[in-house]
């Protein structure tokens, strides 16, 4: 199924995809036949909500779902896909998990890297809904996109077996992984961090470290565009052989596959699972699809979008095509420290 979250009549929705143009609402298709035919969908009005109900509910939405397209068409009210605001899939999910350098094109850029993914958590308010603008400040300094295939989980998971880890798969998205470079940059620390000596226990010594913490180059709010479907597993057979292909001012900057992932779904999944307990409606991001295309001026790396108008679009196969318009605002950083304290 193709499902999406959006709101109408200023109301936030889950539905389905009907046909190309347009949508279902849950509480729409409930209203027509009954929600007491359908006791698992009682009181579910988010995806999060839905996911959580697990497959009882998935089940309940398919039969809702099929009785819908057996109908007349008058039957059950449907909207417009073009003419509702799109939200993230999920939109307030527990934990947003980014995978760093997941691709096999990255390999030859690495002086030093763990044999094992690295992930880092951008923060809920960074999603953004499909058509949604990203707005963006002056003083964020450079920022480009990132296409990459967004994993979202099904139950909860802790220690996943590599072999069984597609289990937990309720679907797939397209996630826009914006980076800030300019703020990865100016949060960068260069110091000496102190450890225990190895020989000595009670002893420290001093190490010679290079740190960027991602919370501002990642989690900015509106650095994590999101949608429009929340695509479920079984219509994805393989997740390992995507197409995605990134545009900017529907110029084509990147064309890649996920069948260059370092690291693929299932073993990302078994390895995070180890240190995070995964969650129904947590959304793993499987890393940056960014070969840059034959012929193409400029690559993810120099689309800078506080200089190009966008918009910034995101396709994968089989997920659709995630859009993001880009807005810009006037106002630089605004004083945040408190006076100084005079002297005594």
């Amino acid at each position: 199924m193709y499902l999406a979250s959006f709101t109408t009549d200023g109301v936030p929705r889950i539905g389905w995809r009907f046909d190309a143009n347009r949508l279902v609402p849950l509480d729409a298709a409930l209203a027509s036949y009954g929600s007491e035919a359908w006791p698992e969908l009682a009181g579910i009005t988010d995806m999060a909500a839905l996911i959580a109900g697990g497959n009882a509910a998935r089940a309940a939405l398919e039969r809702l779902a099929a009785t819908v397209a057996a109908a007349h068409p008058s039957r059950v009210r449907t909207v417009d896909a073009a003419s509702v605001r799109w939200l993230p899939p999920v939109v307030r999910p527990g934990k947003v998990l980014g995978v760093a350098m997941n691709n096999k094109a990255s390999d030859a850029r690495k002086i030093s890297a763990p044999n094992h993914p690295m992930f880092f958590l951008k923060a809920a308010t960074s999603l953004l809904g499909h058509g949604e603008p990203l707005v963006i400040r002056p003083y964020y300094g450079s920022l480009h996109p990132e296409p990459e295939l967004g994993v979202i989980i099904g139950c909860r998971a802790r220690d996943l077996d590599p072999h069984t880890a597609m289990d937990a798969v309720y679907g797939y998205t397209i996630v826009n992984d914006v980076t800030g470079n300019a703020m990865r940059a100016e949060d960068r620390v260069h110091y000496y961090a102190l450890y225990a000596s190895p020989t000595n226990p009670d002893d420290l010594e001093r190490r010679e470290q290079h740190l960027s913490y991602a919370a501002r180059y990642k989690g900015t709010d509106g650095f994590g565009p999101c949608g429009p479907w929340l695509v479920t597993a079984d219509e994805v057979p393989d997740p390992g052989k995507l197409d995605v292909v990134c545009r900017v001012g529907g110029e084509v900057i990147a064309e890649d596959s996920t069948a260059y992932y370092t690291y693929s779904v299932p073993e990302v999944l078994a390895f995070i699972s180890r240190f995070q307990t995964l969650e129904p409606g947590d959304i793993v991001s499987m890393g940056t699809a960014f070969r840059p295309s034959a012929g193409s001026k400029r690559s993810l790396h120099s689309a800078d979008m506080q200089r190009l108008d966008g918009p910034m679009e995101v396709s994968i196969t089989g997920l659709g095509a995630l859009v993001t318009p880009i807005c810009r605002e006037d106002p630089e950083l605004p004083a945040w420290r408190l006076p100084a304290r005079s002297a005594d």
